[in-house]
């Protein structure tokens, strides 16, 4: 397919056919669509529940897809992804920090609980990125930024396994953010990441202009008149915004934003601003099918849904691999 805006609307066809199949599914199987009309527990379960568990999984996705367009785009590498920068490690440290002080699992239901281990994640994400960014000493080497972003990952990760170590009462925990999980994503966060969403895409849109830029060489991006500092600078705050609230929100979910700009790519040639769109419908698209997977092939117990997109995804990037290569891996 090589029209853009069809594609679109597949994924957004595809993402709303998805969308009322995952409402409708869940440990009870269909029963509780079928008597919502008269029964107000199954009516609660899935306006509740399944609802924004749904609609949640799809902007996480998007999320994703949209932060590993930009992390492809930015440094101009296929194999970027969204935790490139030490968002992950920095969520993942902060996530175990948090459990350390407060002892309680990271899908506890008390309101107040869940703040403080969303924000956690969420600060530990955006922290690991502005230290990175402190390593690299800015924004404008490429090259610099990326080998930060390795070593931070590298550090803080290790930070992660010492706290895990000192205290083996969170490792439970920990292991259920890092498989990464839906199941808890209310209303709250819903609005929250759809938000997020919205300001990240317009923010891209605007700067895909750069990454087309940036296809041709820094020198040739600079050139241009591009201000390249500050519009990377800017594209760095999407693309930890992006990352760093879905992690909060979901824990970690791997291959998503590697994957999807890969098969949005495949699918249609076009400019960044609009590649990165498609990347994000792309994105909701894989992880919502993948949390309906994980609820329906083994109900009324659930896959972790992170299992299931590293397996998904895995094994289409082995496939392309496989295609490009000739057969040969």
């Amino acid at each position: 397919m090589k029209n853009p805006k069809a594609l679109t609307l597949i994924l957004l066809a595809l993402a709303l056919v998805l969308l009322l199949l995952g409402t409708s599914i869940g440990s009870t199987g269909f029963d509780s669509v079928l008597a919502a009309r008269h029964d107000p527990i199954a009516l609660q379960i899935v306006w509740d529940i399944r609802l924004p568990r749904t609609l949640g999984a799809w902007v996480a996705g998007a999320l994703l897809g949209l932060a590993g367009a930009v992390a492809q785009g930015l440094f101009r590498n296929p194999l970027a992804d969204p935790y490139l920068l030490g968002s992950a490690s920095g969520a993942s440290l902060a996530m175990a920090l948090a459990l350390a002080v407060l002892g309680v699992s990271p899908f506890a239901t008390a309101w107040l609980v869940r703040v403080g281990l969303t924000g956690a994640a969420f600060a530990g994400a955006v922290g690991g990125v502005l230290l990175t960014l402190a390593l690299a000493r800015g924004v404008q080497h490429t090259l610099r930024l990326l080998l930060a972003g390795v070593i931070v990952g590298v550090v803080l990760g290790a930070g992660k396994d010492l706290v895990t170590l000192a205290i083996p009462d969170i490792l439970s925990a920990m292991q259920g953010f890092n498989l990464g999980s839906t199941g808890f994503v209310g209303w709250t966060a819903c609005l929250l990441m759809l938000a997020v969403w919205a300001v990240c895409t317009a923010v891209a849109w605007l700067l895909g202009p750069v990454l087309d830029g940036l296809t041709l060489g820094e020198a040739t991006a600079a050139s241009l008149g591009l201000p390249l500092p500050r519009m990377r600078a800017a594209l760095i705050v999407v693309l930890a915004l992006a990352t760093g609230t879905a992690v909060a929100q979901t824990g970690m979910i791997a291959f998503v934003g590697l994957a999807a700009p890969h098969l949005a790519r495949s699918l249609a040639r076009t400019t960044h601003s609009r590649l990165m769109l498609l990347a994000s419908l792309t994105g909701g698209v894989l992880l919502l099918a993948a949390d309906i997977l994980a609820r329906w092939l083994t109900a009324p117990q659930e896959l972790p849904v992170g299992v299931l997109t590293a397996v998904l995804g895995g094994s289409y990037l082995l496939w392309r691999m496989h295609k490009r290569s000739g057969g040969v891996l």
